[in-house]
């Protein structure tokens, strides 16, 4: 039986990417720094950054080895130098490494201005290890030079049981506060690709079964508008509420949401489909459900900025919950 090595495989993306594995046949080793549920997968305990810990999780070797937690370089060097005991790999990287025409990306003043779609042969930032995207391309670029077959996944704004900075937070929470508008910048017709762990470890299923160097987008079949978003979490809860739209950028907080930005991000997900045979397991409404029965779930008993310490980070953004603000906004209003 062929072997698997998933690192990260008790987190969000590991959830998803180790029982399709199983599913498919693979004997699924996880190295997780914590014990966990990982089904039928051998679990071996250690961090990642302990080389003892991953020649144990690597044993005499494995198929395939999948990292779904990988930051940049330094999280591929151990693993190349034992490069003879890994058959091929399949890297999680993101969509951020992307910029545009003058060189803007996700971590520029400016979101930059992307064609749409974005293929995988857009440029990206340098690599490097001052921000997020530039360590994902050091790491991407650390697996493309080594004699392992690799494939690359970038997903976008990604959803799924198990995450530490759901997005969909921001309107559940609404629903949960009894909150029945949903107030949104830029008319709620922002796009920023979001992508199921559904979809990410359908990709991981495919590519370790046919190894390759390639890069692939890891994305939803369709874009979907912030609008159309908040209607499919309300409707996940069974709630309904009524859309008031800002034509402009949000305003102390007033229209803000996680995927509000000027322009589309919206990611070309035809080359998954012509070299892996790849089709989607479902669209962001069949999927978000499991996220949203999550959610509730993981804030049932304890504060939410401590079930979601990440969505806490993303307040760097701004205030996601302005609803004193939101509420003299909608008093002007009307």
């Amino acid at each position: 039986m062929a072997t698997a090595l998933v690192i990260g495989g008790s987190g969000q993306i590991g959830r998803a990417a180790v029982p399709a594995l199983l599913a498919d046949g693979w004997d699924v080793r996880v190295l997780a720094r914590h014990r966990a549920d990982v089904g039928e997968a051998e679990l071996v305990l250690g961090d990642r950054d302990d080389p003892a810990a991953l020649d144990d999780a690597l044993g005499s070797g494995v198929d395939v080895l999948v990292d779904v937690v990988a930051y940049d370089d330094r999280h591929a060097a151990p693993l190349l130098e034992r490069a003879d005991r890994i058959g091929s790999a399949v890297v999680v990287s993101s969509a951020a490494v992307y910029v545009d025409v003058v060189g803007d990306g996700f971590e520029s003043a400016r979101l930059g201005a992307f064609p749409v779609p974005i293929r995988e042969d857009q440029p990206t930032v340098r690599p490097g290890r001052d921000s997020y995207a530039t360590g994902k391309v050091a790491l991407e670029q650390a697996w493309a030079g080594s004699a392992v077959p690799t494939t690359i996944l970038r997903p976008g704004a990604i959803h799924g049981p198990g995450c530490v900075q759901p997005r969909e937070w921001t309107f559940v929470k609404r629903v949960l506060d009894g909150r029945d508008v949903r107030v949104l910048a830029y008319d709620g017709l922002s796009r920023f690709h979001t992508t199921a762990t559904a979809v990410l470890a359908e990709l991981v299923r495919l590519s370790a079964a046919s190894p390759g160097d390639r890069v692939l987008n890891a994305a939803d079949p369709q874009a979907l508008t912030v609008a159309e978003i908040a209607a499919a979490v309300d409707a996940a809860m069974g709630a309904t509420s009524r859309l008031v739209t800002v034509p402009g950028p949000p305003v102390d907080g007033v229209g803000l949401t996680p995927w509000s930005v000027p322009g589309p991000v919206v990611l070309d997900m035809s080359r998954a489909a012509v070299e892996l045979g790849y089709s989607a397991p479902g669209g962001y409404a069949d999927t978000v459900g499991a996220c949203v029965e999550w959610l509730v779930r993981a804030a049932s008993d304890r504060d939410w900025r401590e079930a979601f310490p990440g969505f806490v980070r993303m307040g760097a953004m701004g205030d996601f919950f302005a609803y004193a603000a939101e509420d003299e906004f909608l008093a002007r209003a009307t």
